[in-house]
């Protein structure tokens, strides 16, 4: 028997979420969502990850949702802890992420009254949310009860459905919070008989209370039939992979490169750049170093682009498909548009897999192999030019290029927005081992990316490994407290060259206010994280030295913080020298 009406709607809720297939819940304490973070933490089969900051929580969570697919979803008070979700809720939307916010509210009627820690929180996240509800207070009510059932698996699959991303539920509670039991009579109470009245309200179903069939949206016989013949007349083709979280499978870019004949040029984050695969087709990763420039000038333009997930993170590959006078196929399963030139011909919407797979198994004419040859000599020259710039004085990108060389088969790498994802697309080589690839580039923000790296590591057993900017690092220093808490271990790359580097890039250098304002160095000395968050912190000095402290690192248990200091002009221009290099060569 449930002590108060409290109590049995938070454990009805936590049910039903177990029972959609949630494993894990990350809460974080407050007063408010006593009854939810009660019911999480004393249900049997789930785990609940306690966060003390809320931003810190969501970032985590999206991380997990990131690795798994699925939400891990979220509690808080109410007022502002809700409000430092968002941060992590606009992420999410913006990179179809799963994702479920149980944020904890008071009584209708508090709202504008000046009660304390209140705020206007329904449609607190706006048009961030795929869906949103503001709940019904608790009630004994066998009807009111099984809408919550139903509201909780309609929240799971609508986080899950064709166009992923965050769900909001807004639940309010009326004192008494705690498990605590109240007389006959009292409105919290939990009538006696009230389970008898109606067994389904009170038992739920074998399995969710409803379940979600999610179809797979796919092209029609005309469709498929327009877009193969594009391909089929195409002798100059290419096939192109952006960040993705899982939408495009390295299976059928196999299939699609192998039938084709196109070369795959595969952004880091796309799932596509590690594996297997690589080897078996043409798999591109050093397009960032080539493309758009004097090497490439004289090159044709491709005849058709099939393009899968966002926008690469490669501009100079933005700007040379902006520029190519072609037909470019957009395959998005959500109808939305992940294209920011706006020169793209065609959107398809439909499954990324299975629209890959379709043209495969359909073209009967693969594409003139010189076109592919053109792109394998750019990447054999531009990973020996790399290979070359390895030596001498060690630079941020060379740290990339040592990362994604050594990283362990299995491993998960996190890379932070800036610098470190520029330098991991530009350096970063294909190679066979099964790399778990994350970013969050989405918003593209610096702000969360520890956390969301070990919610990531907390969803496998894989290796972790982490390679962040000193801002980003400082910006989420709280996300650090999750190694203990969590239970998560990680090997983290400091890449420390005191401030904003990036904006060396920028025509903002050459003011006078570029060093005050922009690259903001901030002389800070992160050493102090090793004792206050039970982490081993190493300076590291050239690559020698890193390649060893990186290479005891992953083969080790515990947290490791790997900190290489780097001037951020003089990496610049060895970036600089590295593409000149790269044209002559070519």
């Amino acid at each position: 028997m449930y002590p108060n009406v409290n109590t049995l709607w938070a454990e009805t809720l936590v049910e039903e979420l177990v029972a959609g297939g949630v494993e894990a819940v990350c809460v974080s304490p407050g007063s408010r969502s006593t009854p939810l973070t009660v019911a999480c933490a004393e249900h049997p089969e789930l785990r609940a990850f306690s966060h003390l900051d809320e931003r810190s929580s969501a970032f985590f969570a999206l991380g997990r949702a990131r690795r798994t697919g699925e939400p891990t979803p979220l509690v808080c008070t109410s007022g502002t802890a809700a409000a430092n979700f968002h941060p992590a809720v606009i992420e999410a939307a913006q990179s179809g992420v799963p994702m479920l916010l149980l944020t904890a509210d008071r009584p209708p009627e508090l709202t504008d009254s000046g009660a304390n820690q209140t705020i206007d929180q329904e449609k607190l996240y706006g048009d961030s949310v795929r869906w949103y509800r503001d709940m019904p207070e608790p009630a004994a009510e066998p009807r009111k009860v099984r809408m919550l059932r139903t509201t909780v698996a309609r929240a799971l699959s609508n986080s899950t459905g064709s166009d992923p991303g965050p769900v909001h539920l807004n639940c309010r509670f009326r004192k008494p919070l705690e498990p605590t039991p109240v007389p006959d009579g009292h409105p919290a109470a939990v009538p006696t008989d009230w389970a008898d009245g109606d067994r389904l309200a009170a038992d739920g179903r074998d399995g969710p209370f409803v379940r979600t069939a999610q179809g797979t949206s796919e092209l029609s016989a005309p469709d498929r039939s327009r877009v193969t013949a594009a391909v089929d007349a195409a002798d100059r083709g290419l096939v192109v992979a952006g960040p993705s979280d899982g939408g495009l499978g390295p299976e059928a870019v196999e299939e699609l490169a192998a039938a084709t004949g196109f070369p795959v040029l595969a952004d880091p984050l796309s799932n596509c750049r590690f594996g297997p695969h690589v080897g078996s087709v043409p798999v591109c990763g050093g397009y960032d170093g080539y493309l758009g420039s004097e090497a490439a000038a004289d090159w044709p333009d491709p005849e058709v682009v099939l393009r899968f997930g966002a926008s690469p993170t490669s501009k100079p590959l933005r700007h040379y498909l902006r520029d190519a006078d072609c037909r470019q196929f957009v395959v998005d399963p959500s109808d939305g548009w992940t294209e920011a030139t706006f020169t793209a011909s065609d959107l398809l919407v439909a499954d990324s897999d299975l629209t890959a797979r379709t043209v495969a198994e359909r073209v009967t004419e693969p594409a003139d192999p010189v076109w592919a040859e053109r792109f394998e000599r750019a990447e054999r020259v531009h990973w020996e030019t790399v290979s070359d710039g390895l030596t001498g004085e060690y630079w941020e990108g060379g740290v990339l290029a040592d990362v994604t060389r050594l990283a362990p088969d299995p491993a998960t790498l996190f890379v932070s927005n800036s610098m470190p994802v520029r330098d991991l697309d530009r350096f970063g080589e294909p190679r066979t081992a099964d790399l778990t690839v994350l970013g969050n580039r989405g918003a593209s923000g610096i702000d969360g990316i520890t956390s969301t790296a070990l919610g990531a590591g907390s969803a496998t057993d894989d290796p972790l490994v982490l390679v962040t900017g000193d801002l980003a690092y400082y910006h989420d220093m709280n996300g650090l407290l999750a190694l203990g808490r969590c239970g998560v271990d990680a090997t983290i790359v400091l890449v420390d060259n005191d401030g904003g580097g990036i904006f060396h890039m920028l025509p903002i250098e050459d003011h006078d206010t570029f060093e005050s304002q922009f690259k903001t160095p901030h002389g800070l000395d992160f050493e102090p994280t090793g004792e206050l968050y039970g982490l081993d912190f190493e300076r590291v000095e050239g690559r020698e030295g890193f390649v060893d402290a990186f290479e005891g690192s992953v083969g080790s248990e515990g947290t490791q913080v790997l900190s290489v200091a780097f001037d951020a002009e003089a990496s610049h221009g060895r970036r600089d020298t590295l593409q000149r290099r790269l044209a002559e060569a070519l």
